[in-house]
């Protein structure tokens, strides 16, 4: 009987798979860590607005091109040997930029390029070792192919192990360290995890070098894929990338931006690498293509507002899970499209470009594109074409497209003629007849996917230009999609399902219309602008315009300036043709457009008797306007017995705890005032939640006796600072 003994071979056979395992895996989780690490570090020196996150994530995007492209060039021009060379002195050259902090001199131009200025922090803060992390997903695969381990000619699995990385660190940050840790702290360890990674490239590097590149078609003269290839790859990759967005945004805007809301569609869209990205046989593969025409069938409704002005969990749920399946056909697809091991930088290359087309059509070219938030329903309209087999040549292509375009818009014909004809109950009309050509078409095309395809698509931009729209404004910023209507006697202005102001229609033409909701007379902030104190005041700010409701509590002898972010929620709120509020109140009154706490801080000549910070919507909070910092910085701008006030109603976070700490450790005097409303009386009286600070309370004249207004207590949890916040402590 014989005791078989490993041999030193097969012993080298098992160390290989799992040294190249743990890199990706520590690179792919630093990678993931370090965008929201240093977003969060430099987040309180230029602002918190939406269009930061969105120029953050161009950056990360673009960089990310960057490095695969590197790595293409490296593993194409170059021997393994030479290649672990260079990258290592890049990973070296990245060390020179640990810790993580903001560049010695850098300062912030308010009256400069907002954006550029972004883009520049980020690339002299964290470029250097951002790019030498975006190289090693396709540079280590590169490199198991020449180190002879299992399936060395198929190293595809590996990038499954770089995404399982990324859903850690993607889950972890703010599950575990924002919670647990500083920035400062946080980020000394993430330089420590950026140091031991040189060790593991450098063992990675020595098991490739000397090796030959295995590929699964080495007896063919010319592997190299065809240029449709390429577009293809591009085109997989852009579909999920684009859906993510899309999902993220829609759930967002109609039900607030509670903690997991962005990282659910983005922890899926990694476990959907995981799952497709290896050997092992998809879940459901036999039935992934119907699966996928459900979801999409589910979602179109939802995105194009079918299913109502707002969501429930139940439409949440089909639109997370709709989003999941398709994004696992898009990736299996693409997982089975690959080329084999000697093209796979170039592949890699390719997705990642189709990836960052996605995010660049829902962040930069969607706002500019549309009035309205359309881009979701272009991607599901994209992605059936997932469902269509498109290897015919391109003429046949061409012209079944066209057919069906020619069928679908003479079927169109009769709900054209219908929102032509002033006399017919024009909404009802047309949408039934569009519902009716849908059906017809269908019936005719049946038999020819492409055809049928060409027919939705002429339907559906039909219906869009000849439905009618009852909004009396419908634009769009970089910051949002903004609609004013009117119903049940109300001119309201919201996004998404979130409403910023309103005026009763029949104050059109009043001298001074009543503000309403929030803002509503019998209501905190009214209490106190028109009390005593508020009417001795003289200098007051407001952080947060909407449509200017406050501006009517504006005395004779009164000086107002307002701090808003969006230039186009000042030219609504100025605009005498929707709202009356600033035109007729105050109308003299500047705005200082701009991130509150940015512009604030120039403003050093400033003494406010009354500071109002209404930046807080239903449904977030902007961390770094609610911080020690940015507290004490407002108290900086009031006057010695200035009043600060924090409107913070909110459905799902208690804001009044991080502001009781603040004002507890800065010695000011705390109220709080919990207001249910009177909605049985006037349904614009709506309940509120207001926070008033000031360093006495003799500062605060006869509201310090106001039995409405009570005394705020800190729970002695930690002060948030610029350096420290945690917003799933304070979740309802």
């Amino acid at each position: 009987m014989q005791i078989s003994q490993s041999t030193p071979a097969a012993r080298a056979g098992i160390f290989v798979p799992v040294i190249f395992v743990a890199t990706i895996f520590l690179s792919a989780s630093l990678l993931f860590f370090v965008q929201p690490l240093f977003t969060r570090i430099v987040l309180p020196q230029i602002g918190g607005s939406p269009a930061i996150w969105t120029t953050a994530m161009l950056f990360f995007q673009s960089t990310l091109i960057a490095g695969y492209l590197y790595a293409h060039l490296l593993s194409r021009l170059l021997s393994v040997r030479v290649q672990l060379v260079i990258h290592l002195a890049v990973w070296a050259g990245a060390l020179l930029f640990l810790p993580l902090t903001i560049p010695e001199g850098w300062q912030f131009d308010p009256d400069g390029p907002i954006a550029w200025q972004t883009l520049m922090l980020f690339g002299v803060g964290v470029g250097m070792p951002f790019f030498a992390l975006s190289a090693n997903a396709p540079l280590l695969q590169s490199w198991y192919g020449r180190s002879g381990g299992p399936s060395a000619s198929d190293p595809y699995f590996l990038y499954g192990a770089s995404n399982l990385g990324s859903l850690v660190a993607l889950l972890g940050f703010p599950l575990v360290a924002e919670p647990l840790f500083g920035t400062t702290l946080i980020g000394f360890g993430w330089a420590m995890g950026f140091a031991a990674l040189g060790a593991f490239l450098l063992i990675s590097g020595l098991s490739a070098n000397g090796g030959t590149l295995i590929t699964a078609s080495q007896t063919e003269t010319d592997s190299r894929p065809a240029a449709r290839s390429y577009v293809y790859w591009a085109f997989l990759a852009f579909i999920p990338s684009s859906l993510m967005l899309s999902v993220t945004s829609k759930i967002s805007l109609d039900l607030g931006a509670v903690p997991m809301v962005w990282v659910v569609p983005l922890a899926l869209y990694l476990l959907s690498f995981v799952l497709t990205f290896t050997q092992r046989r998809v879940p459901l593969a036999r039935i992934l293509k119907p699966l996928t025409a459900l979801a999409l069938i589910g979602m179109l409704p939802i995105f194009v507002g079918l299913t109502g002005p707002e969501l429930n969990m139940a439409l949440v749920a089909i639109l997370i899970i709709g989003f999941f399946v398709v994004t696992i056909y898009a990736h299996h697809k693409l997982y089975l499209a690959r080329p084999d091991a000697s093209h796979l930088t170039g592949f890699y290359l390719t997705m990642s470009i189709g990836g960052a087309l996605g995010g660049l059509f829902n962040s930069i070219v969607g706002p500019v594109l549309f009035s309205g938030l359309y881009e979701s329903g272009t991607t599901i309209i994209l992605a059936a074409l997932l469902l269509i087999n498109l290897q015919r040549p391109a003429p046949v292509v061409l012209r079944a497209l066209g057919v069906g375009a020619l069928v679908g818009a003479a079927a169109a014909i009769p709900a054209l003629i219908a929102s032509l004809v002033p006399a017919l109950d024009t909404l009802d009309i047309v949408i039934g007849c569009l519902l009716a050509s849908a059906v017809i078409t269908a019936a005719l095309l049946r038999r020819n996917a492409l055809s049928l395809y060409g027919s939705a698509i002429a339907l559906i931009l039909v219906g869009t230009f000849i439905v009618p729209d009852n909004k009396l404004f419908r634009d769009r910023s970089f910051f949002g999609a903004h609609t004013v209507y009117e119903t049940n006697g109300l001119r309201l202005y919201g996004n998404g399902t979130t409403i910023h102001g309103a005026q009763r229609v029949s104050d059109s033409a009043a001298p001074r219309p009543e503000p309403l909701f929030y803002y509503h007379p019998n209501g905190p902030m009214a209490q106190v602008m028109t009390s005593t104190r508020g009417h001795a005041a003289q200098e007051i700010g407001i952080v947060g315009l909407g449509v200017g409701s406050l501006a009517c509590y504006q005395q004779p002898d009164q000086n107002w300036q307002f701090y808003e972010i969006d230039r186009m929620v000042d030219d609504i709120a100025r605009d005498p043709s929707l709202f009356g509020f600033m035109s007729n109140c105050a109308g003299a009154a500047p705005t200082h457009l701009g991130d509150a706490r940015i512009v604030l801080a120039g403003q050093t000549g400033l003494q406010y008797d009354i500071l109002v910070v209404d930046a807080y919507s239903s449904d977030s909070v902007p961390v770094h306007l609610t911080t020690l910092e940015a507290i004490q910085l407002y108290m900086d701008r009031l006057a010695s017995d200035g009043v600060l006030l924090f409107h913070i109603s909110n459905r799902y976070y208690e804001i009044d705890r991080p502001l009781a700490r603040a004002a507890d450790a800065l010695g000011l005097t705390a109220r709080i005032q919990h207001y249910p409303g009177n909605v049985a009386a006037d349904p614009a009286d709506s309940a509120s939640v207001v926070v008033m600070l000031s360093r006495s309370t003799e500062a605060l004249g006869d509201l310090a006796v106001d039995a409405r207004w009570i005394t705020l207590e800190s729970d002695g949890g930690p002060v948030w600072t610029d350096d420290y916040a945690n917003l799933l402590s304070i979740l309802r």
